[in-house]
């Protein structure tokens, strides 16, 4: 069985936009289960306006190690708007405990008893921030009154009635933090080095350090190959090191192009790519990026005095860090 009561969606919609949550549209359903942690049954309900009871506190009960309690107006909060309602709510109890600035986040329901079929009528469970500037959720027309007094829907019995709520604490627990932040560099940054005694060079040459996009680079570059290229293919790599500022990025994509200049001929031997690095010190690259015996063929341009002409350039097109 469910049951929707609602002043009207536009209203709930209405209120919505204004910037407050709509407690007039309530989704109720039934279960058989009694709610987990507390019941409060009211004794001669016709006499509450008798006895001028507008607005009632229950005691404080426990939950999820916070106490709290319902508040109940038996003819509504606003008098004016909720008159044929019930309104009840769920409120922190005593806080004098709490520190400043508290903050319990909790997924609560609001029950009602059916004395009949022996089970609830409930609110299905909704999650709200509870704040010293906001101590209490809830719904200022839960039940209407018409509802309620009508003696064959079974909740209100020999003039008793019971509510009940169940109240489960979101434990913060250590939890983490991703940010992705997308980047828009129309000018990608270039950098070139000319590499002079390339003949001469050990087993890799690195750039300096340098700057792109906001973060530290280094191309390496392997003259006789490194890996399954060695001995027949030079292999150029490009090392991301970390961040400018030092705050460590989890992922970094980025678009990069490496060219070794033809100094001779207007043929330049380049490869581009775009790719996510890793974490500190990951890298891409080509471990066969041009032939040994076309890189070192003086008819081909690409080695002039011994020297070769090294060209990269970078776009960082996102950013991803993720805390703590």
């Amino acid at each position: 069985m469910a049951l929707i009561t609602a002043a009207s969606a536009t209203a709930a919609r209405a209120v919505a936009a204004a910037g407050q949550l709509a407690d007039d549209y309530i989704a109720l359903e039934t279960r058989d289960a009694s709610p987990a942690h507390f019941l409060f049954k009211i004794e001669s309900c016709s006499l509450l306006q008798n006895c001028e009871i507008d607005k009632y506190e229950t005691n404080d009960f426990l939950a999820g190690e916070h106490k709290w309690k319902l508040i109940i107006y038996p003819n509504g909060e606003d008098k004016e708007k909720d008159c044929d309602y019930i309104s009840i709510y769920l409120a922190m109890g005593d806080t004098s405990s709490m520190p400043a600035n508290w903050e319990v986040n909790a997924v609560f329901s609001i029950f009602l008893y059916n004395q009949i079929h022996d089970n609830y009528l409930y609110s299905l469970g909704i999650t709200r921030r509870f704040l010293g500037v906001k101590p209490q959720w809830g719904f200022s027309k839960f039940i209407s009154k018409k509802f309620l007094t009508d003696s064959s829907n079974g909740y209100l019995v020999n003039d008793s009635c019971v509510f009940g709520a169940e109240v489960y604490v979101v434990k913060k627990e250590a939890f983490t933090t991703e940010c992705l932040s997308l980047k828009n560099f129309e000018i990608p940054y270039k950098r070139d080095w000319k590499i002079p005694n390339f003949s001469k060079l050990g087993h890799v040459w690195d750039s300096e350090q340098f700057s792109a996009g906001g973060h530290k680079w280094i191309v390496r570059l392997y003259p006789k190959g490194y890996g399954e290229a060695s001995g027949r293919h030079v292999s150029v790599y490009l090392y991301y090191c970390c961040s400018n500022t030092g705050t460590p990025s989890e992922r970094v994509q980025a678009h990069r192009t490496i060219c070794i200049k033809n100094q001779l001929h207007d043929q330049h031997h380049e490869f581009t790519s775009t790719v996510w690095y890793v974490g500190s010190n990951d890298n891409w690259g080509w471990p066969s990026f041009i032939e040994i015996a076309t890189i070192n063929d003086p008819k081909k341009g690409f080695i002039v005095n011994d020297s070769c002409l090294l060209e990269v350039e970078i776009s960082v097109k996102a950013v991803v860090q993720v805390s703590p």
